[in-house]
């Protein structure tokens, strides 16, 4: 496969450096967001010693030329015109950028997507871990199940390592909690959390009356300097959201996202350290995910295993995804995905 990598931050690193190692594709590019970065080889954006000769460009055109079979799209931010131009001149979209149906973009947006990728005759398909294989996780085991009265996917995660202030102030960490527009703002943040909902929807084959959020928060009781980011007493440095997916009275399908910066006193939630599924109904059925570094990890930190896990479900569904039908895939649609061409090296 001929691959584009679409920015190199902190995820765009981890799959930067996987289509490099892989067997099976072919890295003939590198958009570059900071300016800083362009010119720079590849290999060094991606932290190997090895030249691959590609340099990384903010040219866009330049990159359409080179007739990619895929990009891998791992901005902070999506931006559907951007999309657009990559799924109409032909180029399939692998994306960790708060994609996963395009419900959270409106209609109009989908609409617009999906006229591309017809043009092109391209996919788009947009995951990660969570929104993305933790959903991918809970369907699987509702598998075991004869009725399923409801569906809770939990993360629960002290996230003080993750070193993106720009994220974590657009979610509320460091706002007041008194702030009356902070729900609204975290709910707009995280409104990819209620494109999963949708997803889970679409392959259980219900058809929710409405989507949901509600969110508590935990107050910082001192003042935290995180380098990314400063919390101040009495601002957010605890979020404990929830979207939920209703069929009349009942939230059938509930995915919570606990997240805490260290200790807190009166925190309204424990965090558990991972990612759970809880499913009710006959029988209930209970899953837990929990990662941890291999032997060799190298990092001062785990920061990267968060990325990695965030990375890797995008580009291991790359053949998957060049050989879908054009338009919006989901991992409702897609055949199974494994990690091929990584195993057993």
């Amino acid at each position: 496969m001929r691959v584009i990598q679409w920015t190199t931050g902190n995820v765009g690193y981890r799959s930067l450096r996987a289509v490099l190692r892989h067997p099976a594709h072919e890295l003939v590019g590198v958009f570059a967001h900071s300016p800083d970065k362009v010119g720079r080889d590849a290999a060094e954006l991606a932290g190997l010693s090895e030249p691959t000769g590609v340099t990384a460009t903010a040219d866009e055109a330049a990159l359409l030329a080179l007739r990619p079979d895929v990009c891998v799209y791992t901005p902070l931010w999506p931006d559907v015109d951007v999309l657009c131009r990559l799924l109409a001149a032909g180029v399939n979209v692998v994306s960790t950028a708060g994609f996963i149906t395009g419900r959270a973009f409106g209609t109009g947006a989908v609409a617009r997507l999906e006229a591309a990728a017809r043009s092109g005759r391209a996919t788009l398909f947009g995951t990660g871990v969570n929104p993305g294989f933790a959903n991918l996780l809970a369907l699987v085991g509702t598998q075991l199940c004869d009725r399923v009265d409801q569906i809770r996917v939990i993360e629960s995660v002290d996230s003080t390592g993750y070193d993106s202030g720009e994220t974590e102030a657009s979610v509320g960490y460091g706002t007041p909690v008194e702030s009356p527009d902070l729900p609204a703002r975290t709910e707009a943040a995280t409104a990819v959390f209620g494109d999963a909902v949708a997803l889970m929807g679409d392959a259980l084959g219900i058809d929710f009356d409405r989507v949901s959020f509600d969110v508590d928060y935990a107050a910082a009781s001192a003042r935290r300097d995180l380098g990314y980011l400063v919390l101040e007493p009495g601002t957010v440095t605890g979020i404990d959201g929830r979207w939920r997916g209703w069929v009349g009275e009942r939230d059938v399908v509930v995915l919570n996202f606990q997240w805490i910066k260290g200790e807190v006193a009166d925190a309204p939630f424990t965090i558990r350290d991972g990612y759970y599924v809880e499913i009710d109904g006959e029988p209930s059925v209970r899953l837990q995910l929990r990662v941890r570094p291999p032997r060799d990890w190298r990092e001062p930190d785990f920061m990267g295993i968060g990325m990695i896990m965030t990375a890797m479900p995008a580009v291991n569904a790359i053949h998957a995804v060049v050989a879908a039908p054009p338009g919006i895939a989901t991992h409702a649609t897609l055949p199974l995905v494994a990690a091929r061409g990584f195993a057993g090296g």
